[in-house]
């Protein structure tokens, strides 16, 4: 069963992106003057919380942290209001709390459960493109300082020859309900290295430079755990900026039961029918994250038997 047009954890959302007007300084500053214009402050890849959730900042206490933030990115419209988020990393953990008006500052995956999808999505937006502007102080290419512009968007080499355009980065990986040959229907699942005795996942793996994805879906399959599968057919997508992921979920056939695990990054790999996962369920165990993908390949694919 494809996910279609499920909206998974961290993607989807209200927001219009306004790609437009990124490039007009003009049109951004005059958003951030106007007193309507929300800002999502966040420190060191955390949101700010308050007893109603992420705090969402107007007036005088969203000028007084723009103020005091390393960097201010333009996130889009929600309706006619503008969203802000401001990164208040350089300050003392205290100190920007107490700034934004919050109680503490949290992991936004912390949270899943009590904040609805835009709002889950949204934060993780802003965090991921707060992360990468942390990250990309310096041009790649020549060493120079690179500068925000573009709303937040895109950073530019100072270097006189060299001037390199700099775009926040996506890191793509594949996840994977691989299936058995035959009956009866069982997936396979997998315990990672550092992982308690009894936590079994999904396979996964990052895309590599030179490969399509279902080249990465065998690939991974074939190196952690011996397993060569044939079907990859796509299932569906998830924004994973953690920090800077998008999950691709894949599903596939086994061509043999046969299974032979790295003993590095995977420590042991078995089959699962469909009743001893649904024993897992009822015994209040959960199967995957439950706001990641995997979470829903498997219970798609519990549903179908």
């Amino acid at each position: 069963m494809r996910m279609g047009e499920a909206v998974l954890a961290y993607g989807g959302g209200r927001l219009d992106r306004a790609g437009a007007l990124r490039t007009d300084p003009t049109r951004i500053g005059a958003l951030l003057a106007d007193p309507a214009t929300t800002v999502l402050p966040l420190w060191r890849d955390r949101c700010l919380v308050d007893s109603d959730g992420p705090v969402r900042l107007t007036g005088d206490r969203a000028s007084l942290v723009r103020a005091a933030a390393g960097e201010t990115v333009f996130l889009g419209l929600d309706g006619e209001a503008a969203v802000f988020a401001v990164d208040l990393s350089a300050l003392p953990e205290r100190s920007a709390v107490e700034m934004a008006g919050a109680a503490r500052a949290v992991d936004v995956r912390t949270l899943v459960g009590r904040l609805d999808t835009d709002d889950a999505a949204v934060q993780a937006y802003a965090r991921g493109l707060l992360h990468w502007h942390r990250q990309q102080r310096y041009c790649g290419t020549c060493g120079a300082p690179a500068v925000a512009g573009g709303g937040g968007h895109v950073r530019t080499c100072t270097g006189g020859e060299c001037g390199r355009l700099l775009f926040p980065r996506i890191e793509p990986a594949i996840i994977v309900l691989v299936e058995a040959p035959g009956p009866p229907g069982r997936c396979l699942l997998a315990r990672h290295a550092g992982a308690s005795e009894d936590a079994w996942s999904t396979l996964a793996g990052f895309v590599e430079v030179g490969e399509s994805l279902e080249d990465a879906v065998r690939r991974e399959m074939t190196e952690e755990a011996g397993v060569t599968v044939t079907d990859v057919t796509y299932q569906g997508s998830q924004a994973w900026p953690f920090p800077a992921g998008l999950m691709l979920g894949f599903r596939a056939t086994a061509l043999s039961e046969e299974v032979r695990v790295d003993g590095e990054e995977l420590l042991a790999a078995r089959w699962f029918t469909r009743a001893e996962l649904r024993e897992r369920v009822a015994s209040g165990r959960t199967l995957g994250r439950v706001d990641a993908i995997d979470h829903h390949l498997l219970h798609g694919w519990l549903a179908e038997g």
